[in-house]
């Protein structure tokens, strides 16, 4: 049914592709339009990048099929998404616009569109919380707006009242006579073939239940390895929504692992807050750099390849190259090491994580570059990761470097962290020598 004289809400589909815990459709007053816009812009950049939009379209044809289910259809349009919002309210005389509320530059920007164009048409424009477990600005210490450093943030974060999620519609009535629109075909051409990482709310709610039976408990010791089995593979869902982080968080059991796993949360959400305080934090050094930054385009290039002659680091890039996913820890050593090792700027690493990541998101990949970095919020002059010691401490059989490098595939044990120290006639001619040299660091 068409809406009239003001009645009706569209739904505003952004990084929330879900329908568990999705406070904007909850809320939708019906008939209810559900819509997701490519955007265009937004597509041009990293965010296009071929394995992120397999990702994306999995888990927009899961949604679609979700909404389906529940008498909704999913419109898709292509351009920009306050632009196509408004266009569409407008013509189907909506009283109410929702969506979930972000707090990136690129969101903020196409909130205020949103903002002054509901205020333009005289539509109402309501925000949900939903991309955070706890949403910046619900925390905050005596006399400041926002925490500074991680550890009181997460004594309060620990202890706040989970915020309530919810329910998922059992039946929405969808206004009719909408053209649905289609997945742009250029996407589906880049998408194909490209996804290692499979997407959308079923399979993200599959892992968190693998991860929930056993895994999670030995998380607090796993971490500190290099294998697959140390890490939930949520990280894409939570960053396009396809779960939320409240419903994982409010799954996890007691336990030192759960624990650990729930301060990865907490460090989301403090990212999160800090770039909702300080939007140049995705461009500028929250503090100065203690040393300038280089500018060394071949060093560059021999980390983005994984070309340093450093075993960990050259397996943990390549995996990246390969997987578009890597292991936190081994997020922080490849980032300390072209920060502090090579003295390259952080911006280098955040935009080729950016490129390379299906989960990479502007507060946490910008935040954690910025810490590795010694620009962030805990600056620490000493906290420098060594990459030999890290390879003994994360794959100390060397199983994970030689299934990832392999002109080292035929060394045994614990040497092919240091293959360098080999016999001249043992060393593999095709693996390079150590772009740099770490010997005595710390870390």
């Amino acid at each position: 049914m068409r809406a009239a004289g003001g009645a009706g809400s569209l739904v505003l589909f952004t990084r929330d592709l879900r329908v568990h815990d999705n406070a904007a459709l909850a809320a939708a007053q019906p008939p209810v339009l559900a819509l997701f816009v490519f955007d265009t812009r937004l597509l041009a950049g990293p965010a296009g990048a071929a394995r992120r939009v397999a990702f994306l379209l999995e888990s927009l044809d899961d949604l679609r099929s979700s909404l389906g289910r529940r008498g909704a259809q999913l419109v898709f349009r292509t351009g920009d998404p306050a632009a196509a919002a408004l266009t569409l309210a407008r013509e189907q005389r909506l009283a109410a616009v929702h969506a979930s509320a972000d707090h990136g530059p690129w969101a903020l920007a196409r909130q205020r569109a949103l903002a002054a164009g509901c205020r333009e048409l005289g539509i109402q424009l309501v925000l949900h919380a939903g991309v955070a477990a706890c949403a910046p600005g619900e925390l905050s210490p005596s006399g400041r707006d926002h925490y500074r450093v991680f550890t009181p943030y997460w004594r309060a974060w620990s202890v706040a009242a989970p915020r309530p999620r919810a329910a998922a519609p059992r039946a929405l009535i969808a206004v009719d006579d909408v053209d649905g629109g289609e997945v742009p075909a250029s996407l589906r051409r880049r998408a194909r073939g490209a996804g290692r990482q499979r997407g959308g709310e079923k399979e993200a709610h599959r892992l968190l239940r693998a991860w929930l039976s056993g895994p999670i408990a030995q998380y607090d010791e796993a971490r500190r390895s290099a294998a697959e089995r140390a890490t939930s593979h949520l990280g894409a869902h939570l960053h396009f929504g396809t779960i939320s982080a409240a419903t994982v968080l409010a799954a996890l059991p007691e336990g030192d692992g759960p624990q650990q796993f729930a301060r990865q949360l907490c460090w989301r959400d403090f990212f999160l807050q800090l770039l909702a305080a300080s939007p140049s934090l995705a461009r500028e050094d929250y503090r100065r750099a203690a040393v300038p930054w280089r500018s060394d385009p071949g060093a560059l290039a021999a980390w983005q390849e994984g070309r340093t002659g450093y075993p960990i680091v050259d397996a943990a890039m390549r995996q990246l190259a390969r997987d578009g996913h890597i292991h936190n820890r081994l997020r922080l050593l490849v980032a300390s090491f072209l920060t502090r090792r090579l003295q390259l700027d952080w911006r280098d690493g955040a935009r080729h994580f950016a490129r390379e990541l299906v989960d990479a998101d502007v507060a946490n990949n910008c935040g954690n570059w910025q810490w590795a970095a010694g620009t962030g919020t805990d600056r620490r002059p000493g906290r420098i990761l060594n990459p030999l010691r890290q390879g003994r401490l994360l794959d100390p059989r060397g199983d994970y470097v030689r299934r990832h490098v392999p002109e080292l595939a035929h060394l045994a044990g614990p040497v092919v962290h240091e293959p360098w120290r080999l016999p001249s006639r043992a060393r593999p001619a095709s693996y390079p020598p150590p772009i740099v040299a770490v010997e005595g660091a710390r870390g």
